[in-house]
C-alpha cells in the first residue's frame, strides 16, 4: 500500500511538474506534445516540454530511488539510524570534485567526472580510515563525518579560487539540483538503475540478515564482511549515479527508509518502498523549488536541506524520549 501511494504521489508531482513552469503553455498543449501530435505547439514549446521539462521530471525520479536505496543499505550497513551518504562524506566528496574540475578546468576533467570521482575516493578513505579488521557501523559513521567536514573545507577553498562566472555552476554541487537536465542525464539514471537493481535484489535477504547484528548473522552462516562489501559497493553505485543526476541532494537518502518503516509499520531494508518514497520525495521537492518563488527558481537542495535540517532535530528528539521512556 505505501509503496502505491509513494509511486502516485511521485507520478502526480512529475505531471504538475510538466504541466506547470514559468512559461505560459496550456495544458492542452503540453497533453498534445506529448502524444506526438506538434501542429499547434510552437518549437519553443515543444523543446520546453520535451527537451526540459520530460527530461528534469524523470531525472528527479531516479535520483530520489537511488538516494533512497543508498540510505537504505548505508543505515543497515552503520547499523545507526542517522547512517547515510550525506554523513559519511560522499556528497562533500562529490562537491569537492565537481569544483576541483571547475577550478583546474584546465586539466580537461568534465564536472559530473569530477564530482563522480571525489566521491569514490571520499568513500575509499573512509573505507580506509575505518577498516580495522572489517567494518563496524559506528566507527564508520564517526570517520565519515570528519572526512566529510574536512572535504566541506576543501570545497570552501575551492569556490574562493574559481571566477564569479563560475561559481553559479560550482553553487549546484554544493546544494544540488536538477536545472539544466536532459536525455542524456536521464539515459544514465535508466542504466544506472538496470545495473544497481540486481545487486539490490541480491542484497536484500543479506541486508534482511544483518539487522539482528553483526555476530548473530554470523552465527547464522552469514558471510557478513562480503555482505557489507557488497552493499558498500551498492550504495556507493547508487550514490554515484544519483549525484550525478542531482548533485549532492540531501535529507532525502536520510529519511526515505525512516519514512518507509514508519509508514508501513515493518521491519526490514523496504528497498522498493524506500525507493519510491526517495523518488516522490525528489519530485516534490523539485516542484516546489520551481514553484515557489516565481519566476525565480531555487535549486531542489535547499528545499530538501530545510525540511531535512527539521527532520533530523525531529528524529533525535524522538530517539532520546524513546530511549528515556525504555
Amino acid at each position: 500500500m505505501t509503496l502505491a501511494v509513494a509511486a502516485l504521489i511521485g507520478g502526480l508531482a512529475s505531471l504538475a511538474a510538466i504541466y506547470s513552469g514559468n512559461r505560459d503553455i496550456s495544458a492542452e498543449v503540453v497533453t498534445q506534445i506529448l502524444v506526438g501530435d506538434y501542429r499547434q505547439a510552437t518549437a519553443f514549446e515543444v523543446y520546453t516540454v520535451l527537451e526540459n521539462r520530460v527530461p528534469r521530471a524523470i531525472c528527479a525520479l531516479l535520483a530520489g530511488a537511488l538516494f533512497a536505496v543508498a540510505g537504505t543499505v548505508f543505515q543497515r550497513l552503520t547499523e545507526n539510524p542517522l547512517g547515510s551518504p550525506d554523513l559519511i562524506g560522499f556528497s562533500n566528496g562529490a562537491s569537492a570534485g565537481a569544483l576541483a574540475a571547475i577550478a583546474f578546468g584546465g586539466l580537461g576533467l568534465s564536472i559530473v567526472a569530477g564530482a563522480l570521482m571525489g566521491g569514490l575516493l571520499a568513500v575509499a578513505a573512509v573505507y580506509l580510515l575505518a577498516w580495522r579488521r572489517g567494518v563496524e557501523g559506528y566507527r564508520l559513521l564517526i570517520v565519515g563525518i570528519a572526512v566529510g567536514a574536512v572535504l566541506s573545507a576543501v570545497s570552501s577553498y575551492l569556490l574562493s579560487r574559481i571566477d564569479l562566472s563560475d561559481a553559479m555552476a560550482g553553487y549546484r554541487w554544493l546544494i544540488g539540483g536538477l536545472a539544466g537536465r536532459g536525455w542524456a542525464d536521464a539515459a544514465l539514471g535508466a542504466a544506472g538503475i538496470v545495473v544497481i537493481v540486481p545487486f539490490a535484489l541480491v542484497l536484500h535477504r543479506s541486508l534482511d540478515r544483518l539487522s539482528v547484528g553483526a555476530d548473530m548473522a554470523c552465527s547464522q552462516g552469514l558471510d557478513v564482511r562480503r555482505a557489507q562489501g557488497l552493499a558498500a559497493l551498492v550504495g556507493t553505485g547508487c550514490v554515484a549515479v544519483a549525484v550525478c543526476l542531482a548533485g549532492p541532494v540531501g535529507f532525502i537518502a536520510l529519511a526515505s527508509p525512516h519514512i518507509a518503516r514508519m509508514v508501513s509499520r515493518r521491519p526490514g531494508p523496504l528497498m522498493a518502498t524506500s525507493a519510491a518514497v526517495g523518488a516522490a520525495l525528489l519530485a516534490v521537492a523539485d516542484l516546489l523549488a520551481t514553484r515557489l518563488f516565481p519566476p525565480h527558481q531555487i535549486p531542489a537542495g535547499v528545499v530538501t536541506a530545510v525540511v531535512g535540517g527539521l527532520y533530523v532535530v525531529w528524529l533525535l528528539q524522538h530517539r532520546i524520549r524513546r530511549e528515556s521512556s525504555v
